[in-house]
C-alpha cells in the first residue's frame, strides 16, 4: 500500500491507498490507525475499488488541526472534503469503524453504499448507552473528560488494556505498534482524546462547522462483534430499526470490537457482498 497526502478541509491528511477504480473510503476509530484496514483494502482493490484509508484528523502522520475542532460536524466536513478532493463521485462507497462510523452515518447519502462497524446508529445508542453494564465499559469516555486524561492514557498498559478488553483473545501487538507511532506524541494523544471531550460537551463546539445533519441516506450494512467489550452487543440489538429502509445488521460470532481484524475473512465477505462489484 502506498502512503500519500492530500489537503482537505484545512487539514493535511495522510492516507493509505491501494487499487484503481471507484473510491472506497475507509475510516478508522480509537485507539487505532488507517492500518486497521490492511486486510480489507487488498480485497477492495481486487474487487475493482480504489481503497483509501486516511489517518483521521490529529492522528499522525495526518496533522493536528489548527482549529482544534473534533466535534462530529468537523469529522463530517472532513469526509465531505475528502470525497470531493479524491474525486469520489456518485459511485464511491464508505466504510467506517468506531469513530469512523459517526461521519459515515451522516454522509451516507453521498455514497453509493455504506458500511458501519462496532458503533450502532445514534438512535439505537440513545437509551442503551446509559445502561449500567455499558457505563462500566465506557469508563474511559468519562475519564477522558478530566484533567488527568492524557496522563492516564499515556500510562504503561492503558491502551493495551483497552484492546485486550475490547477484543478478548486477539493479539494486537502489530496494531499497538501502529497506534504508538500515530498517537504516541502528546499532541496527537490530546487530539485523539479531544474527540471524546467534544462528544460530551467538555470542549464546546468550535463554531466553524454547521451542525452535522444526516443526509438522505441509502441502505447501510451494520456489523457488530458478539464479544465486543467496548460497545456491548446488547447496545446494538435494535440497530436495524434505526437504519434506512433496505439496510442490514449482522452480528459476527467470535469477534470483539475490532471484528474486521479478528475475523477478516468473514467480515470482508460480508462487506464485499454488500458493496457488490465496483461500478
Amino acid at each position: 500500500m502506498e502512503i500519500r497526502t492530500i489537503y482537505a478541509n484545512g487539514v493535511e491528511f495522510a492516507y493509505l491507498t491501494l487499487g484503481e477504480g471507484p473510491l472506497a473510503l475507509c475510516l478508522h476509530g480509537f485507539p487505532d490507525t488507517a492500518h486497521t484496514w490492511r486486510h480489507l483494502m487488498p480485497a477492495l482493490a481486487e474487487r475493482g475499488y480504489r481503497a483509501v484509508a486516511p489517518f483521521m484528523r490529529g492522528y499522525a502522520p495526518t496533522e493536528v488541526p489548527a482549529d482544534g475542532a473534533y466535534e462530529d460536524a468537523a469529522l463530517v466536513a472532513d469526509v465531505r472534503a475528502l470525497h470531493e478532493e479524491l474525486g469520489g463521485g456518485e459511485d464511491a462507497v464508505i466504510i467506517g469503524h468506531d469513530w469512523g462510523a459517526f461521519p459515515a452515518y451522516a454522509t451516507a447519502g453521498r455514497f453509493r453504499r455504506a458500511v458501519t462497524l462496532a458503533v450502532p446508529p445514534p438512535g439505537a445508542m440513545a437509551g442503551a448507552f446509559f445502561g449500567y453494564e455499558q457505563i462500566k465499559r465506557s469508563f474511559y469516555v468519562f475519564l477522558f473528560q478530566t484533567a488527568v486524561a492524557e496522563a492516564a492514557a499515556a500510562s504503561p498498559g492503558f491502551i493495551e488494556g483497552l484492546w485486550r478488553d475490547w477484543s478478548p483473545g486477539y493479539d494486537a501487538s502489530e496494531d499497538l505498534e501502529f497506534v504508538r507511532r500515530s498517537i504516541g506524541d502528546p499532541a496527537n494523544l490530546s487530539a485523539a482524546i479531544g474527540y471524546y471531550r467534544a462528544a460530551l460537551g467538555t470542549t464546546p463546539p468550535s463554531g466553524r462547522y454547521p451542525p452535522a445533519e444526516p443526509s438522505a441516506a441509502g441502505p447501510v450494512l451494520y456489523l457488530h462483534g458478539l464479544d465486543d467489550g467496548c460497545m456491548g452487543a446488547d447496545v446494538a440489538k435494535d440497530a436495524l430499526a434505526h437504519l434506512p429502509e433496505g439496510s442490514r445488521a449482522e452480528q459476527v460470532a467470535g469477534a470483539g470490537h475490532f471484528l474486521h481484524l479478528e475475523r477478516p475473512a468473514e467480515v470482508n465477505r460480508l462487506i464485499l457482498d454488500w458493496l457488490g462489484p465496483a461500478t
